[in-house]
């Protein structure tokens, strides 16, 4: 096996686990530890995987974005509390967009049952969570239904958009950096979520802290375009403060 079908391997095996471990990946490929760590420099390098202390994770990109069902095993804890600080931010917004992707449905999950409210979304997932509940009105997008995350894309979906004032929309992303801004794989995606910011009063971001400086292929907002950006604790505090330097404010949770 030479050095581009290792590099090759440690990639498929990065995005099938969702983390490598270098010394798994040396016993396993029969090389040194040294070796897989250059290799993962040169893959970091190239923006498929993030380096961290031992190992790596897979940035998700054109060619590769992982499942809902995936989302709904990684980081659930951290997930879980950046879902509840989000929706204790909701203030006095009647009319809510909630993306599609796991963060924003256990965001959907924590808003308020006492009040009324409008939720938009594109998330089958959460439209079908919310659509029992007594004072929540749901609108679904309509569009294209992506199988691996259950949401609905493409011009009816921005179009339908188009009509709306949103007082406050809770959007994700696949990857966030101060010089690129806020970032998806897909295309359709995009530009669904850039109609969403266009359209709503108030945005905030909520993400894990694996998603920071992370870059994928389409942009669609600009980090200074939120009022907040809600993570967990794993995203230091000297960073956080760089990002709040261009706007938002920073929660760590």
């Amino acid at each position: 096996m030479d050095a581009e079908e290792r590099r090759r391997e440690i990639l498929d095996t990065a995005r099938r686990a969702g983390v490598v471990d270098v010394g798994k990946l040396a016993a396993d490929l029969g090389v040194s530890k040294e070796t897989v760590r250059r290799d993962l420099r040169v893959l970091e390098q190239h923006g498929l995987v993030r380096r961290t202390h031992g190992g790596a994770y897979p940035v998700e990109s054109a060619g590769f974005e992982t499942t809902l069902a995936f989302r709904t095993t990684m980081h659930v804890p951290e997930k879980s509390r950046i879902a509840t600080a989000a929706a204790d931010l909701l203030g006095d917004a009647e009319t809510v967009f909630v993306d599609e992707g796991f963060t924003p449905q256990l965001i959907a999950e924590a808003l308020p049952r006492d009040r009324p409210l409008t939720v938009i979304t594109a998330s089958l997932t959460t439209a079908t969570g919310l659509a029992t509940r007594d004072n929540t009105t749901v609108l679904l997008l309509g569009g294209r239904v992506r199988g691996g995350t259950m949401a609905t894309v493409d011009h009816w979906a921005t179009h339908m958009l188009s009509g709306f004032v949103i007082d406050l929309a809770f959007i994700g992303a696949n990857g966030i950096s101060r010089q690129y801004g806020l970032t998806t794989p897909d295309p359709a995606v995009s530009e669904v979520k850039a109609q969403v910011v266009r359209v709503s009063r108030r945005k905030i971001f909520s993400g894990v802290h694996t998603k920071f400086g992370a870059v994928s292929f389409c942009r669609f907002a600009d980090v200074s375009d939120f009022e907040t950006i809600v993570t967990d604790t794993g995203l230091p505090l000297t960073e956080a403060h760089r990002y709040s330097l261009l706007g938002p404010q920073i929660v760590r949770v």
